[in-house]
């Protein structure tokens, strides 16, 4: 009788232990009857010099510490190399289980593919996911018109200024009524004493200078959003590319801006040799780490240096007002069905994205940007730096908002335009012929 009973014991032990196994567990699943933890594939553009790099860093930390789930992180810089990269790792079946990444055209390929999952089915599952954000905010995909991602921050296009290279240039800091023609007389007074008047680099990402030239020549603000039916109803695009290229022709750009990069370019910004340098909302906190002895440490911040620079408004021309602004919310967590499919995956992505999306989280990434949040913290601007004062004047002062075109325009599309900008400006290609190349390649994807 005993032997029956230890038996039995034994046996409803074992049971029990089995059963556990079974379990549904976030941080582990059972593979060939070995306990294997979960890890997680995931990529963002958090590196380089955007400003949340080091936020998304300490998020991923403080996941992996709280759930036991590893995450393989292969984030880099958004070029168009590395938009090259993804479309390439969703061809092949080598897409990661959660991606930060474009909301608008260049991700059609892989939501017209089925290979990402809506908002709409994941919340049939996990009807708490992403419920703190206003889905009004968020971006709708273009291919069926539901929600993808879950946006952390809005951002701007706006141009950052050193203080200490006009000051010698005895040019003022810009202000909202800055015109072009203006700009074109500063920059001839900063290269007069020696300085590259604008850090960029056109032949690595010409995208800002892109954007804004074509915004400032068109007819109307409300026809930048969209991309021209036709060379014949694209002088805003030629006009703009013309732009670009009187300001190489006007020595406008560091000498070396067809072959450098976008960091190399940044480095002269910060050591005094360039007087303005036009990118996003996130370039304040790389200014900001480039202010730091210790980059990872905000607690290193040399404030002097710091105020040294400041962020305003990009010249105007035509219809469009210095104060009239590109910005939107154009990135956000994708979750994979590579990742839904598996079942242990599944839920650890989900975690992964609600924890990086909390309304403290996304007040961190969105500080002096836009956020999408129902119920959005106030500012207390006793806890921001100098650079992130301007910067919310800045956006204060703006009178609309435009999302940018380039978004909509497809990688293949922006080649003869992006990767072919040192052609146009150098004169080897007209302006007329790349844009009417690339629309006639946008015309043939969107057929």
């Amino acid at each position: 009788m005993k032997k029956r009973i230890v038996a039995l014991l034994m046996a409803g032990a074992m049971a029990a232990a089995i059963l556990a196994g079974c379990g549904n567990n976030e941080r582990e699943k059972e593979e060939g009857g070995k306990k294997k933890k979960v890890e997680l594939s995931v990529t963002t553009t958090f590196a380089g010099q955007d400003s949340n790099a080091q936020n998304y860093k300490d998020g991923v930390a403080s996941f992996e510490k709280e759930t036991g789930i590893k995450v393989n992180d292969s984030s880099a810089t958004s070029d168009e190399s590395f938009k090259a990269r993804i479309a390439t790792d969703f061809e092949t079946g080598a897409e990661p289980d959660v991606l930060f990444y474009f909301t608008g055209a260049d991700a059609d390929s892989f939501i017209e593919e089925g290979k990402v999952m809506s908002l709409e089915e994941i919340r049939k599952e996990y009807p708490e996911y992403a419920s703190n954000m206003d889905d009004s905010k968020l971006v709708p995909s273009g291919v069926d018109g539901k929600l993808y991602t879950v946006s952390t921050n809005g951002y701007w296009e706006a141009m950052f200024v050193n203080k200490k290279v006009l000051k010698d240039c005895g040019v003022d800091i810009p202000g909202s009524d800055y015109t072009w023609d203006e700009f074109m007389e500063d920059c001839e007074k900063i290269k007069a004493k020696g300085y590259a008047p604008v850090a960029a680099a056109l032949g690595n990402i010409p995208h800002y200078w892109w954007e804004f030239s074509i915004f400032n020549n068109q007819e109307s603000l409300s026809g930048h959003a969209s991309v021209p039916e036709g060379i014949d109803k694209a002088d805003a695009w030629v006009n703009g590319m013309e732009d670009v290229k009187a300001m190489y022709e006007a020595g406008c750009f560091p000498e070396n801006t067809l072959s450098a990069t976008d960091d190399e370019t940044f480095q002269l910004f910060m050591e005094d040799k360039a007087a303005f340098l036009l990118d996003g909302s996130w370039k304040a906190g790389g200014i900001a780490a480039a202010c730091q002895s210790d980059p990872e440490d905000e607690k290193t911040l040399d404030a002097e240096k710091l105020a040294n620079y400041t962020v305003t408004y990009v010249p105007a021309k035509g219809a469009r007002k210095a104060t009239d602004l590109i910005g939107g919310y154009s990135m956000g967590y994708y979750i994979t069905k590579k990742a839904w499919e598996d079942e242990a995956k599944r839920e650890a992505a989900v975690k992964f994205v609600q924890h990086m999306t909390t309304d403290e989280m996304i007040f961190k990434f969105a500080l002096i940007g836009s956020n999408p949040l129902k119920n959005a913290p106030n500012v207390d601007e006793s806890t921001l730096n100098s650079l992130q004062i301007d910067a919310l004047k800045m956006v204060a002062g703006a009178t609309t908002w435009t999302a940018a075109v380039q978004d909509l325009f497809l990688n293949e599309a922006r080649v003869t335009t992006f990767d072919g900008m040192p052609q146009i400006v150098t004169g080897k290609v007209s302006a007329k012929d790349a844009v009417r190349e690339g629309l006639e390649i946008y015309a043939d994807m969107t057929k």
